[in-house]
């Protein structure tokens, strides 16, 4: 029997369906498993055990030019009807993907209107079932997979799957530039979101304090500069400090192999702070203007939650400063000292 799974984005939400796919394929071995969902991401579901094929589909190379968007469709659907599904699990419950679910011809299984991020797109399932919001977004997609496919909700902690895949990375020996920067034992930072999101990243002058830290303790900071904000924010971050040092452009394969082999990670509430805790790395991550209940970490890595009585807004811009590039309260006050005591208990230092 095959069944569909469309999840098509983000990086956060790709990784929060993992622990159902290992509930799944533990209940139901027999299913064939493939996953639609955006190319940026695929590297992600290729990964993990549970699934036999990977349909990259890009809605997002249409979005303002949709000229080329019908043929796409329809080379979409006849590739999915050629595949003969025996059902369509949406977990995303938006329009998008309940429509990309629809093009399988077989029935679609969903989110209820209630429970659906979208409640309109629950129209378009067969099946529809109720997940309580208030849950973290990792439990729900284990609620709806057993609801869905018939099994019980397993009470063990969730399996991201992942652990073969990092194990064999950790042995795999890496090429230039890789193998240079991860030759000497270091930390990975994820210092910097997306430009909608800047009010969770933790202060310039912060990353310098833990960089000096870590430089006392003879580790390596390494930070992601993909672009030229991310560049400009680690090289005023490494001013300070000569253990700073950033890392190239790079895949999220070839970043999740660096990742694995880090002593530890400190992220914000991002898709890579996620992707860290999935692999197995432990570390801090720390949320100023979010809530941490979203987070794959699921308690076993310490978190820092700011205690300023606005946090957390839950919204894109703080509503405490009057313009762009003044501090953040509930960011100032996660302070270095507070992140170090939790980090060096992670690395077995005596904090300073």
């Amino acid at each position: 029997m095959k069944l569909l799974l469309v999840r098509l984005s983000s990086l956060g939400d790709v990784l929060h369906t993992l622990p159902a796919l290992t509930d799944l394929h533990r209940a139901r071995p027999e299913l064939e498993l493939h996953w639609l969902l955006e190319p940026g991401f695929a590297a992600i579901a290729a990964w993990h055990p549970a699934v036999a094929r990977v349909l990259p589909f890009s809605l997002r190379q249409f979005k303002g030019r949709w000229r080329g968007l019908p043929k796409a469709l329809v080379e979409l659907r006849r590739e999915l009807r050629t595949a003969g599904y025996a059902g369509v699990l949406d977990s995303q419950g938006l329009y998008k993907s309940a429509l990309l679910a629809r093009l399988a011809g077989a029935p679609v299984w969903g989110l209820d209107r209630q429970s659906a991020r979208e409640p309109g797109a629950s129209r378009l399932y067969t099946r529809r079932f109720a997940v309580p919001w208030g849950q973290p977004a990792i439990l729900r997609n284990r609620q709806l997979f057993a609801q869905a496919l018939g099994y019980g909700l397993p009470n063990e902690q969730p399996d991201y799957g992942l652990a073969a895949v990092a194990e064999a990375w950790r042995r795999m020996p890496l090429s230039a530039p890789w193998a240079g920067l991860t030759a000497q034992p270091f930390v990975i930072g994820f210092h910097a979101t997306s430009q909608a999101w800047t009010n969770k990243e933790w202060p310039v002058q912060h990353w310098q304090a833990l960089a000096r830290q870590l430089a006392a303790a003879g580790l390596r900071l390494l930070l992601p500069a993909v672009d030229a904000r991310e560049r400009s924010r680690v090289e005023s971050i490494a001013k300070t400090s000569d253990n700073v040092l950033p890392l190239p452009a790079a895949g999220l394969e070839e970043l999740a192999m660096v990742m694995v082999r880090a002593q530890a990670f400190v992220g914000m509430d991002t898709g890579l702070s996620y992707l860290a805790a999935a692999l197995g790395v432990r570390g801090v991550t720390l949320y100023g203007p979010t809530a941490p209940e979203q987070g794959v970490e699921e308690g076993r890595w310490p978190t820092l939650v700011s205690g300023e009585p606005c946090a957390p807004c839950g919204t894109v811009r703080c509503r405490r400063i009057s313009s762009a590039g003044e501090p953040i309260p509930c960011q100032e006050s996660l302070l270095p000292q507070s992140l170090w005591s939790a980090l060096a208990l992670l690395l077995e230092i005596a904090p300073q």
